[in-house]
């Protein structure tokens, strides 16, 4: 990877001493940059803000992954801080780590790092601020922020608690990539947007040199520090670098080789020819034999039941009590069959015939 950076730091206008300190150190393939910003009486911030920069600097360590030696500086430069001052000094810091094709960001208070990217600013890390978490809950607006009266009361910082807890981000990176560490005495004043159009147009030496004279022209009320690194190329992916390195200290591995056919054996032919010939000969006996055709199944018609009409057959004759035959003629009383006669018995007391409605049978179907 190849970057490009430079660093300014400034008193500012209304402050006596510079308790801002920044630091850089080029690794093995790795650039590591770091911003302070000090805090704690007239001496006791600078001297804090620098032991913070050395201390992250001297602890930083290559054997072990990026994100976890940021975070194990930090804490060590949180001990280190501590044990001198007994919690009476404190500073911020950010750091930025370059390495392979990844941006490692390691933050505490609110000292910033950005991102610029084809013209457009991102800030990367969060606030440890009394303002940034209004802001987050809500209560607060971020132009609000900007110039409330408590925006420099920090809830984070390096040095004043025995254990401190450091935020870690990682990034990919892209050549042409801008990465800015700056303090609160420089984004404080400058809105994000100025910050892309210089950061993105000019050099790193100029960038830097330019924001600090806007910070000083809009006052200077704090100590101002700017950081600039633009990513002029990239190393392939840390996975790739790792895998070949492995492959140059272990011997080669090849590649599976593809399947070959084996011939087939003895055995193995006899009895591919077997079954051949038996499905030759069950092919044949189908042929020969075909399967019998089924025979129609019969399906029995439903027989029409009798209608319950009083119409006879032609075949039938009606029993004395059914309906009169075609060739009988009505009577008042109960009409016998042609073939019988009526019974000479005398009737003990005759009725009145009821009339009858002659019926001529229809044609049987």
């Amino acid at each position: 990877m190849r970057v490009r950076f430079s660093a300014r730091s400034d008193v500012g206008l209304r402050r006596e001493v510079n308790q801002d300190s920044y630091g850089a150190t080029e690794l093995p393939q790795a650039t590591l940059l770091i911003v302070c910003d000090g805090m704690g009486g007239h001496a006791a911030g600078e001297v804090a803000s620098r032991l913070g920069v050395d201390t992250i600097i001297a602890t930083f360590s290559t054997t072990v992954p990026p994100d976890s030696a940021l975070r194990d500086s930090f804490i060590a430069a949180n001990t280190q801080i501590y044990a001198d001052g007994h919690g009476s000094m404190g500073t911020t810091g950010v750091a930025a780590l370059f390495l392979g094709s990844s941006l490692y960001v390691a933050n505490v208070g609110d000292s910033r790092a950005y991102m610029v990217r084809e013209g457009q600013i991102s800030q990367i890390s969060h606030d440890h601020s009394f303002v940034s978490d209004q802001v987050a809950a809500g209560l607060m607006t971020a132009e609000q922020a900007r110039t409330s009266n408590v925006r420099n009361i920090i809830t984070r910082a390096l040095g004043y608690q025995p254990e401190v807890l450091v935020d870690i981000f990682t990034l990919p990176l892209c050549p042409g990539d801008t990465v800015l560490l700056s303090t609160d005495g420089m984004h404080g004043l400058i809105e994000d947007s100025e910050i892309a159009g210089i950061a993105s147009i000019l050099p790193p030496d100029e960038a830097v040199q330019r924001l600090v004279d806007m910070a000083n022209t809009r006052g200077g009320p704090d100590n101002i520090t700017v950081v600039i690194a633009q990513v002029d190329d990239v190393d392939p992916p840390v996975e790739n670098v790792a895998s070949s390195a492995v492959t140059d200290e272990l011997a080669p591995v090849t590649a599976p080789a593809a399947p070959v056919e084996r011939p087939l054996t003895r055995l193995g032919l006899l009895l591919a020819a077997l079954t051949l010939v038996a499905l030759i000969a069950v092919a044949g006996f189908l042929l020969v034999n075909p399967a019998p055709e089924s025979a129609p199944t019969a399906v029995a018609r439903p027989v029409p039941s009798a209608q319950p009409s009083a119409q006879p057959s032609p075949s039938a004759q009606p029993s004395p009590s059914a309906q009169p035959s075609s060739s009988a003629q009505p009577s008042p009383s109960a009409q016998p069959s042609p073939s019988a006669q009526p019974s000479p018995s005398p009737q003990p007391s005759p009725r009145p015939a009821r009339p009858t409605i002659p019926v001529t049978p229809s044609p049987s179907r």
